[in-house]
């Protein structure tokens, strides 16, 4: 069986332009949900994005190249792809990074490039001499969850707009602590522009055809890294979708794969991406059992991320440079600007 769902960009906020969903028969990896029957589905999404003239690429292309950037953290696996990312792109990269206090003083290279780390009682004298040496400075934060409240403060108190691909904290606050300021921001814990445009895609069809998976019971399984404790924010918005098309299913019964042998052996994922994946699957069963699907998205890697977090930037330069009215963003609005590389 197989099918291409084809939903007009307009509700995304673009117009012309098609989001295909498309399905094939595949078989699954996953032994714990072997079934008689199966029928996978592999989900893609594509957003394509008006042709810009050479002038027009050759002055984003200047205008790329002035904009300076700060990671937080450059320690970290994510702040370190986010560097790389940034280089590739052409932005500048400044070389100065909040860390926790152990790691204080050191330098690393990324990219080729020296990053000195700052701990928290730098926090404030560092980003205040890195706002007077770059007026424009945006920050990217891929820090850890108990700091999202206390560094998006700093920032907000600093007047930097920043990209916060962190996940956890206190997020009420961190929205009005960002809104009370009225600074500038992309929040997102989802930075791959590709799994944003494909919960786009369900949360389109959610509203589309609302109780379409009545009665159908839902398995979920998710693989990601061992230091990866929670229940991942982009498995908890699927199933939401899910739960819209009329499936009953409780988050905890999701089942987390975080041994590695077992993410090897049952999962599939590979041993060079064991310290860094995020695979999904979603298992849909009919009342009579006749009936099966599987979604899946698998990620290896933290690229995918780290190009979104540049291009959520880059967005976020353009809007404080035409002064646009709203302030705070989501990775929803970079892809309705059409605002992928």
């Amino acid at each position: 069986m197989a099918f291409v769902l084809e939903v007009p960009v307009t509700l995304l906020g673009r117009r012309q332009n098609l989001v295909s969903v498309s399905a094939s028969r595949r078989a699954s990896t996953y032994a714990s949900f072997s079934r008689t029957q199966r029928r996978v589905f592999s989900i893609s999404a594509t957003l394509n994005t008006p042709v810009q003239s050479v002038d027009d690429k050759n002055l984003a292309r200047a205008n790329d190249i002035a904009l300076p950037i700060m990671v937080n953290s450059c320690m970290g696996k994510m702040g370190q792809a986010v560097i790389e990312a940034g280089i590739s792109a052409g932005l500048h990269v400044v070389p100065a990074s909040f860390g926790i206090e152990s790691d204080a003083g050191k330098t690393i290279q990324v990219g080729g490039k020296d990053i000195q780390v700052h701990g928290p009682s730098e926090r404030e004298t560092t980003l205040a001499s890195l706002v007077d040496e770059y007026p424009n400075l945006i920050v990217v934060d891929f820090t850890v969850p108990n700091a999202v409240n206390d560094n998006a403060e700093l920032y907000c108190k600093s007047g930097v707009p920043f990209v916060m691909g962190t996940t956890g904290g206190d997020r009420d606050l961190l929205y009005k602590t960002v809104e009370d300021a009225k600074l500038y921001a992309v929040i997102s814990p989802q930075m791959g522009k590709q799994v944003v445009a494909f919960l786009a895609a369900m949360e389109i069809m959610a509203k589309q055809f609302p109780g379409a998976f009545s009665g159908y019971t839902l398995e979920v399984m998710e693989s990601h890294q061992a230091t990866k404790l929670d229940t991942s924010g982009t498995a908890k918005a699927v199933i939401s979708c899910f739960q819209k098309l009329g499936v009953s299913f409780d988050m905890d019964q999701v089942q987390l794969i975080r041994d590695p042998k077992q993410q090897i052996e049952m999962v599939g994922v590979p041993e060079e991406h064991i310290n860094g994946h995020a695979f999904h699957m979603y298992h849909l069963t009919s009342p009579d059992g006749t009936v099966s699907f599987e979604f899946q998205h698998n990620v290896c890697g933290r690229s995918i991320y780290a190009e979104g977090a540049i291009d959520a930037a880059l967005f976020l330069a353009k809007k404080i440079q035409s002064k646009a009215d709203k302030k705070i963003y989501d990775m929803i609005d970079v892809l309705r600007e059409g605002s992928m590389r």
